[in-house]
C-alpha cells in the first residue's frame, strides 16, 4: 500500500482518496481534498495559507531538522524480504515514534516558554493605560450605586405570603 502526499498541505493521502491533477508538462500534483485541490486551482502559495504544513514550518511552528524524518523519507529501491530485519524495523518504527514525539513536546513547551510573562506585560501594560477606568474603593463607599447588587434573603414564610397575595 503506498501513501502518497498532498501536494498542498503535506498530509497523508490514502489508496482510494483525494484527487489527481496531472499536468500538461506529465508532472501529477497530488491532493487529499477538495480544500487543497481549490487552494491549487487559485494559485495560493502553500506556504502562506496558515494551515498548511509548510507554512507551519516556516514559522517555526513544527520542528523542521530532526534525524527521526530521515526514516519517512520515501525510497524507490526495493529491498529483499528477511524476516529478522523486518522484525526490527517494526521495533525500531516504535522506538523511532516515540523519540519524535518527546522531541516534539519539548519543541512545543521551548515555543511556549515565554508567553506567560509576555501576557502578563501586556496586562499591566493595559492595566496602566485604562486606569482611570477603574473606580478607586473610596469612591465605592461613597456611591453604593456603583457596587453589585448583592442577593437578598427571603425567608419562607413570607415568600408562602407573597403567593397568597397574588
Amino acid at each position: 500500500m503506498r501513501l502518497e502526499k498532498c501536494w498542498f498541505c503535506s498530509s497523508t493521502v490514502y489508496p482510494g482518496h483525494g484527487i489527481q491533477f496531472v499536468r500538461n508538462d506529465a508532472k501529477i500534483f497530488r491532493f487529499c481534498r477538495s480544500k487543497c485541490h481549490k487552494n491549487f486551482k487559485m494559485k495560493r502559495n502553500p506556504r502562506k495559507v496558515k494551515w498548511t504544513k509548510a507554512y507551519r514550518r516556516l514559522h517555526g511552528k513544527d520542528m523542521t531538522q530532526d534525524s527521526t524524518f530521515e526514516f519517512e523519507r520515501k525510497r524507490n529501491r526495493p529491498e529483499r524480504y528477511d524476516r529478522n530485519v523486518t522484525e526490527n524495523t517494526l521495533k525500531a518504527i516504535k522506538k523511532i515514534d516515540k523519540i519524535r514525539v518527546d522531541r516534539e513536546e519539548r519543541h512545543i513547551t521551548k515555543r511556549m516558554k515565554g508567553k506567560k510573562a509576555k501576557e502578563q506585560r501586556e496586562a499591566t501594560k493595559e492595566l496602566e493605560q485604562s486606569i482611570h477606568m477603574v473606580k478607586a474603593p473610596s469612591v465605592l463607599v461613597k456611591e453604593p450605586s456603583l457596587t453589585l447588587p448583592t442577593k437578598v434573603k427571603v425567608s419562607q414564610k413570607q415568600s408562602e405570603e407573597n403567593r397568597m397575595e397574588e
